[in-house]
């Protein structure tokens, strides 16, 4: 169990935009744009391919540390339980990566791998809200942080999924993904948040 953990933060805090923009660019995705380790300022400073690689590389991270769970522990009772609570870890390992001085990203795109392997009902819905929202604001942060509010909603009105350890890992994954979020809700607020360009990046 403890190996389980130990791999799901490090599947996590794999810093995927950091080196992969090192090894092909040359360039700290840190250094430019919201100076933010994840794929949304990737796209941003390095363009598209590279953006679309990092969010590949984040969704799967959060999938495959679910999946630890079925490969170390296939046999434990509580195995739903250590599949949620691995999904938890690699979120956190994200959005607090040892490899980046705990300094990651924040945490949507390892969150969508993480519901794709537990309740891929609930993701479809929360990934529509998400488009909706984006092609109406051109916000990825707005439309990340509403996406992860109706994620606890639409699970249990929805899909009736109310058992109490689903219940609070939903809560808490969308608690974390807007405090994650916290300067770029000031950002909003002032009107200082910058729109996702989907053109030439700026470096």
């Amino acid at each position: 169990m403890a190996l389980l953990f130990l791999l799901a933060y490090l599947f996590g805090a794999i810093p995927s935009a950091v080196w992969l923009g090192k090894f092909f660019c040359g360039k700290d995705v840190r250094e430019y744009g919201s100076r933010n380790s994840g794929a949304t300022n990737t796209f941003r400073v390095l363009g598209k391919r590279l953006g679309f690689a990092v969010l590949f590389f984040d969704v799967t991270k959060g999938y495959l540390a679910v999946q630890l769970a079925h490969f170390l522990l296939p046999d434990q009772n509580n195995l739903a339980i250590l599949e949620i609570a691995a999904g938890l870890v690699a979120v956190l390992g994200h959005i607090y990566s040892v490899f980046v001085a705990f300094k990651g990203g924040k945490g949507v795109a390892t969150s969508l791998g993480v519901y794709l392997a537990l309740d891929f009902q609930t993701i479809l819905v929360s990934m529509l809200v998400f488009f909706i929202v984006f092609l109406a604001s051109r916000y990825v942060s707005l439309a990340s942080m509403i996406a992860a509010t109706s994620i606890p909603f639409v699970s249990y009105y929805v899909f009736q999924h109310d058992e109490p350890v689903m219940v609070f890992f939903n809560l808490i994954l969308c608690a974390l993904v807007v405090f994650a979020h916290r300067q770029n809700i000031k950002r909003l607020w002032s009107g200082n948040e910058p729109k996702m360009n989907f053109s030439n990046p700026k470096v």
